[in-house]
């Protein structure tokens, strides 16, 4: 395919001609962020510049957040990018035809007729790029928009429950405390000049995470990991995390890394069983006598992320669910399958497992991990 000349800036950079074409983009109404230029930039990084049909589907992956925004993302490109006529033909072939020339997509805004301008006004576009990836599952994202969400999950702010210890402690308000209302009035001579209180002090809830990392799960489960990373880096002293698969793995120690991919390089590393099969009622059993039942689970907020399919017994399945509800203060169960239309608790796990829950959850889905932290606050 020959190689098409591409309108480049006074210094002849050929990296200022390709954000110059998304300012161009930007002018047009498209929402055209820096997190959409640096996908673009690097998705060329991957891909052959010099090929017109790639330089295209690039930026429109990219670039183009609104089925709105396809038109004007043709004519923007046909104007900025100067084709050799058989090279065009080729291309047009493999691409939707472009649409008349918009006033507002031409470069020299000199040379625009005012007429066209009247009968072409400069469109907007209806929502933000971030704003429909956060609704979007996470299993049916590009490369770009899996990028995309990976730095939005980065930039969530838990906010995580607290609990009443036993202790008491002093306080402004709550109970009166006779031992430090006296010890104060032996220092004033005997005279009683404030009553002291104490109360109840508050200390974080411990949330434990289960993540399922089986095959049936692997679409989710670089995100849902990468979601567990933020909610341990939050609360490294409190929060646990756990994958399951055919074996019960620890990973806590490596998600408390600060460096979001230093540390999914070292849970991957740590765990034998990725994309294998599920065996939740063992795993689960493993989990209870090693740890839930020593204090990891006790009054805790337990979330297990799993499409709920078992290969193994649905009654143990069902027996440690009941073990661990009794040791949670809540237990939470996310389905990334759960927030699909139809979709129906039919699969063996979550048939066993739904009797001992406390919620049922979506997490499929920015939006739905978004609630899934509401929960956990108000649990």
């Amino acid at each position: 395919m020959p190689t098409p000349t591409v309108r480049t800036e006074p210094d002849g950079d050929p990296v200022q001609a390709l954000v110059g074409f998304t300012a161009v983009l930007r002018g047009a109404g498209l929402a055209v962020t820096t997190d959409r230029v640096a996908a673009f930039l690097g998705a060329l990084d991957e891909l052959d510049v010099t090929s017109e049909l790639q330089t295209y589907w690039a930026g429109r992956l990219t670039l183009c957040s609104d089925p709105d925004d396809l038109p004007r993302y043709d004519q923007a490109f046909t104007a900025w990018f100067d084709t050799r006529e058989g090279n065009r033909t080729k291309v047009v072939d493999q691409r939707p035809p472009p649409p008349p020339k918009l006033a507002a997509l031409t470069s020299d805004p000199d040379s625009a007729d005012a007429d066209d301008s009247a009968d072409h006004p400069n469109l907007q576009a209806r929502a933000s790029g971030t704003e429909l990836l956060r609704n979007r599952d996470v299993g049916e994202l590009t490369v770009a928009e899996r990028e995309h969400l990976r730095r939005l999950l980065a930039l969530l702010r838990p906010q995580l429950p607290d609990r009443p210890s036993r202790r008491r402690r002093p306080n402004r308000s709550g109970f009166a405390d006779p031992g430090r209302t006296l010890r104060a009035a032996l220092r004033n001579h005997g005279e009683l000049r404030e009553l002291r209180r104490r109360d109840r002090s508050a200390r974080p809830r411990r949330i434990v995470l289960l993540v399922d990392v089986s095959g049936s799960m692997e679409p989710y489960a670089d995100s849902l990991l990468r979601f567990a990373h933020v909610v341990v880096r939050r609360a490294p002293g409190s929060v646990e995390a756990f994958t399951l698969g055919t074996r019960l793995t620890r990973i806590t120690r490596e998600l408390r890394m600060r460096d979001a991919e230093r540390a999914l390089a070292a849970a991957g590393n740590a765990i034998p069983d990725w994309s294998g099969g599920t065996r939740l009622g063992e795993v689960l059993r493993a989990f209870v006598d090693r740890w839930g039942q020593r204090g990891a689970a006790r009054r805790a907020i337990v979330v297990v992320f799993s499409d709920g399919w078992e290969r193994g017994d649905t009654d143990l399945l069902a027996t440690q669910m009941s073990r661990l509800s009794r040791l949670a203060h809540r237990l939470v169960w996310v389905n990334p399958h759960a927030g699909k239309d139809g979709y129906s608790p039919v699969q063996g796990g979550i048939v066993a497992a739904l009797p001992y829950l406390d919620d049922l959850l979506a997490g499929h889905s920015l939006a739905t991990l978004e609630k899934l932290l509401e929960v956990i606050r108000h649990a």
